[in-house]
């Protein structure tokens, strides 16, 4: 199977009712897999998150950023992935260690490791306005909760699409998945078309394995598709020494003077990367020296 770019490709039908989008995130995937060691149904579920959030962010200008939450009473928890407009995305679940009997249809049960519970998309319009959505989950398998959500909460009928193969090492095969929308002013026959288009697709995860790109499967889903623009899609983390440090401080100087006497520093953990930042109890008297009685900066 030759490698495919992880990418994502949009386009709208000639007569200008329908649009779409597609990607395929294997290399992010695997990269989300690797930082919190994810067993197959955790990295099936924190998969189909990020590639259909990478997708939504392919909306998003300048320095905006979306933030998309399933909280759940499965035994993943939650799950947390953030996308920018630049194809940017990082995530994590809270629990990443689930296993459990495959379902019915002999595949990963996401739906039972997600369960019953809500959708949340934030967007970050970096202006200390924040546009907040919200759906009840229908299935805990994701894109059907997103094709909901979509209809629910942002009153656009969708179909969303997506997929993870795990292998047996844990590694991911292929991931990826598509989004498509009906555009106002759309006919019975747009609708007709699509749903007669998706009744005959294969898997998203089959189509990839076979080496299909995002192109391939954006003509798939909309055969008549004339492409906007593409965007490489890669993992990418925000944190930084300074950020950990900045919540540090925020912490206040009782917060910080107890770290310094019970346990001689601090160890910082970003939940979206996995990376580790150590403060040493010098570099946290340094913060306390900066930090006067009201618990301000200096």
């Amino acid at each position: 199977m030759r490698q495919v770019k992880d990418i994502a490709v949009r386009g709208l039908s000639k007569n200008g009712r329908l649009r779409g989008v597609a990607c395929v995130t294997t290399g992010l995937v695997n990269e989300l897999q690797r930082r919190h060691n994810t067993w197959p149904v955790a990295t099936a579920a924190l998969g189909r998150t990020a590639s259909i959030a990478a997708m939504m962010g392919l909306e998003l200008k300048n320095d905006e950023r979306l933030t998309v939450q399933i909280k759940g009473d499965g035994p993943i928890k939650s799950i947390t992935v953030d996308a920018d407009g630049s194809g940017h995305v990082r995530g994590y679940v809270e629990n990443p260690h689930v296993h459990l009997p495959s379902n019915p249809q002999g595949k990963l049960d996401v739906g039972g490791g997600v369960g019953a519970g809500m959708l949340y998309v934030i967007r970050d319009q970096g202006l200390k306005d924040y546009y907040r959505g919200s759906a009840e989950l229908q299935s805990g398998e994701i894109a059907d909760d997103f094709t909901y959500y979509f209809a629910v909460s942002e009153q656009t009928p969708s179909s969303v699409g997506a997929g993870v193969l795990v292998d047996t090492d844990n590694s991911v095969i292929v991931s990826g998945g598509f989004i498509v929308q009906l555009m106002p002013g759309h006919t019975e026959a747009d609708i007709s078309s699509l749903e007669r288009q998706l009744a005959g697709l294969a898997s998203v995860t089959d189509i990839l394995k076979a080496g299909a790109t995002a192109s391939d499967l954006l003509e798939m889903v909309l055969p008549d598709a004339v492409a906007l623009e593409s965007q490489e899609l890669e993992f990418r983390c925000t944190c930084s020494r300074q950020r950990l440090e900045a919540v540090l401080r925020s912490l206040g100087a009782a917060e910080i003077e107890s770290m310094i006497q019970e346990q001689g520093g601090a160890q910082v953990t970003c939940h979206f990367c996995g990376e580790v930042y150590d403060f040493s109890g010098a570099d946290l008297q340094v913060m306390l020296e900066q930090i006067d009685a009201n618990g301000q900066e200096k």
